[in-house]
């Protein structure tokens, strides 16, 4: 990192998770358009965006071969991740979807230290067993959502390594430029996903499902995804990490649950309302990430003074 995050960081940091709370709530307005065709058109406003203002500031685009290959397989997981994030918000809810994003801080300590080859720290082995026993309960309380809740969790697990591989190009190139080649990758992923989609429904039985957008208002929504969701608060975000750790950034992203319900029920009433349960393995997926700034500086004031190993 080139230097300590500011009080400005944080609160840029802590806007776009709102942004990105906000996005399961604009997958599920969306509906009935497959979660693909969300995913492929958003991307490919998001590309046609960041292409403009690349080209208004007149700045350079240019990437080694190898990095331009690492990027857009990079963008391609992104849009996995999206097309399985918005699937879990409308197989269970908005809330669900969001609990289980919450996990990625636990794929984040196991993920970290096997791509950018550092150590297992105890604090974050410790914080992801915590996470682990709020899951749990979740799938105690909402066996009924459970495919949902497994599609977020394995949304999340993407989630988490793509921040963590982001976090080796941030120092080389500018955010944008990192944006626009990840989301180029993430339209040929989706365009992927999407085919196959349509050939899985050649018989008409998802009759009620759309492939493209046809109303006003759902690409009223997909240029908000694209344009806020996307090239503002992605760009953002990948800048960020330039001052934060893989690990704090997505453990910071991990309240976008938090922001994420409580905007779903404002919106959505009743249909976001939950067991007891639900809020209980919640709160302690949450507990684990608001402990860990405190907990980390703890520990690594302990790892600190200890002797060095001979």
């Amino acid at each position: 990192m080139t230097n300590k995050p500011s009080l400005t960081d944080y609160l840029q940091l802590h806007f776009i998770v709102v942004i990105w709370g906000f996005t399961a709530i604009l997958g599920k307005l969306l509906q009935p358009l497959d979660s693909s065709a969300v995913v492929l058109f958003r991307t490919l406003l998001a590309v046609l965006g960041m292409g403009a203002l690349l080209w208004y500031r007149k700045q350079s685009i240019l990437v080694t071969p190898s990095d331009r290959g690492r990027l857009l397989a990079t963008g391609a997981l992104i849009g996995l991740h999206w097309v399985t994030f918005f699937l879990a918000a409308r197989i269970a809810n908005v809330s669900v979807c969001l609990a289980g994003m919450a996990t990625s801080s636990l794929w984040a300590s196991v993920l970290e230290p096997l791509v950018l080859r550092r150590r297992v720290r105890l604090i974050e082995v410790i914080l992801g067993a915590v996470v682990m026993a709020g899951l749990y309960v979740i799938f105690r309380f909402e066996f009924d959502k459970v495919v949902g809740l497994a599609l977020a969790v394995f949304s999340a697990m993407l989630a988490s390594l793509f921040t963590i591989i982001n976090s080796r190009f941030t120092h080389r190139y500018d955010a944008l430029v990192i944006s626009f080649y990840e989301m180029a990758g993430a339209v040929l992923g989706a365009f992927v996903l999407w085919l196959i989609a349509r050939a899985m429904d050649t018989q008409g039985v998802m009759s009620t499902v759309q492939y493209i957008p046809e109303t006003p208002m759902q690409w009223l929504w997909l240029l908000v995804l694209a344009f806020v969701c996307t090239v503002y608060a992605y760009s953002v975000g990948v800048r960020l990490l330039r001052k934060f750790t893989p690990y704090m950034a997505v453990l910071t992203v991990n309240l976008e649950p938090v922001y994420g319900i409580l905007l779903a029920m404002l919106i959505f009433g009743n249909d976001e309302r939950m067991t007891s349960g639900f809020y209980i393995g919640t709160l302690i997926i949450l507990a684990a990430v608001l402990a860990y700034p405190f907990l980390n500086s703890r520990f690594t004031k302990a790892e600190a003074r200890l002797p060095a190993s001979t």
